[in-house]
């Protein structure tokens, strides 16, 4: 067996697409993915499982129906399952999600950001 870090600044080099998650890693039944955002994505929610966003590098904002938050390179928040939510950056920023394997990343809302799933890097 080979014991090798993943470094995430080297996955995150090999690819340029927005709002299309590559898995980098598996644990149990759960994937930890990169993403590069810009701009705004759709209002979704997920009805099955909560959603982790990390920030490696930028600011993300999530809006809610009821408010927002704004994330720095460092930080980190959970959606709770079932709420409605709306991720945006003004420049590019670079995430992580951690979630349930088969997460889609539009959630309920599909449409033209709909991410094929299951791309490794």
């Amino acid at each position: 067996m080979k014991y090798e870090p993943i470094n995430i600044q080297e996955k995150l080099s090999k690819f340029e697409d927005h709002w299309s998650p590559r898995i980098v890693a598996e644990m149990n039944d759960y994937q930890f993915k990169l993403v590069k955002v810009q701009g705004d994505f759709v209002w979704h929610n997920h009805s099955d499982t909560d959603e982790v966003f990390l920030v490696i590098d930028g600011e993300l904002g999530i809006e809610f129906r009821d408010g927002k938050v704004t994330l720095q390179a460092g930080e980190m928040y959970i959606v709770p399952k079932g709420v409605e939510h709306k991720p945006y950056a003004e420049k590019e920023c670079m995430i992580m999600l951690v979630e349930p394997k088969g997460v889609v990343n539009t959630g309920n809302a599909g449409g033209d950001l709909t991410a094929e799933n299951d791309i490794w890097v």
